[in-house]
């Protein structure tokens, strides 16, 4: 069974530039991505998929629903639930710029059941690269596990004559063959020996060479 993404609203990356906001956050290099479920309310979520365009570290925050939101006191907190996480290892070179991620469940630092907003916090502190932001973000639900990777159909539909060989219990003994090996290696040294002995011996009398023959070219 395909997964579906749950359908959210994603903003464009906002720089924050200093004085935006009086946190650690106003620096250069800092963009925001925020994340709304106006269908859904609410979601527990699996997995966040996407892919990098040149972000080096990626934090989470998320919103979420409380009996606070029913009684109608005040405004909903901000809670990390992945801090920076790093997307390139080297922030100057391209390496992971451009790949594909997956954050699940269970790597978040907080519980993600009743979400009604995330912030996705993105940081690039190299001058290298101008422009850095995520693309292709989907979210999962919880109970959409990744599938597994299965074989293709038509491996299941081998004929007896396709099917593969079944190794078990036809495997040769190890000590066997190593001491087929062995021998097969002795026997190759003694052939190179005999080779070379036989290519020297030709020009050697007596312990010197005769010069009579050798040839010259």
């Amino acid at each position: 069974m395909a997964r579906e993404p749950v359908p959210c609203a994603v903003r464009a990356a906002v720089a924050l530039q200093a004085g935006d906001v009086q946190t650690d956050l106003a620096l250069p290099g800092v963009a925001v991505i925020d994340v709304a479920f106006p269908q859904a309310g609410a979601v527990g979520l699996q997995e966040i998929v996407f892919k990098n365009f040149y972000t080096a570290f990626l934090t989470i925050r998320v919103q979420r629903r409380s009996p606070a939101d029913v009684a109608g006191e005040g405004p909903r907190k901000w809670v990390t639930c992945l801090r920076n996480y790093c997307l390139m290892p080297n922030p100057h070179t391209e390496e992971g710029s451009q790949d594909y991620f997956s954050v699940f469940r269970h790597q978040m630092l907080c519980d993600v059941d009743e979400v009604m907003a995330i912030r996705m916090i993105l940081r690039q502190p190299s001058p290298v690269w101008l422009h850095f932001t995520i693309e292709e973000l989907q979210i999962y639900p919880r109970g959409q596990e990744s599938p597994h990777k299965d074989f293709p159909s038509w491996l299941s539909h081998l004929t007896s004559r396709e099917q593969p060989a079944n190794l078990h219990g036809g495997l040769p003994n190890p000590e066997k063959v190593s001491a087929e090996v062995q021998q097969m290696w002795v026997l190759t040294e003694m052939i190179h020996a005999n080779r070379a002995a036989a290519r020297i011996g030709r020009f050697d009398v007596d312990g010197c060479y005769d010069v009579n023959l050798l040839s010259y070219t």
